[in-house]
């Protein structure tokens, strides 16, 4: 087997420092035309712990990777794969209701 590229260990290190179930962390890596491509795959119970609030923690991860890839000259992404039975996955997105421009004006008279 190959050893892995610093870019593919990096973000395993990261990752499994995040999480609960370390284990359960694996990056894959790929390289096209487009660059390196690090694919992630953890457990769907640390998936919030890897996203962050926002997307702040996959955000600090991705800038990182990229100083990272900088340092080797390669253009280096992150992509996180949603697990099968994440709650995301699960949850459709709520729904707004639409107020029509009739009832905006409705509400704007006095």
């Amino acid at each position: 087997m190959a050893e892995k590229a610093h870019d593919q260990e990096f973000v395993e290190y990261i990752v499994k420092t995040l999480v609960d179930n370390p284990d359960k962390v694996k990056a894959t890596r790929t390289v096209d035309e487009m660059g390196v491509l690090i694919t992630l795959d953890v457990d769907s119970a640390d998936m919030g712990q890897v996203i962050g609030r926002q997307g702040q923690t996959a955000k600090a991860i991705r800038t990182l990777l990229k100083v990272v890839g900088a340092k080797n000259n390669a253009r280096v992404n992150l992509k996180i794969n949603e697990p099968e039975g994440s709650e995301r996955a699960l949850k459709p997105a709520p729904k707004q209701e639409d107020t029509g421009s009739d009832d905006v004006v409705e509400d704007l008279k006095l």
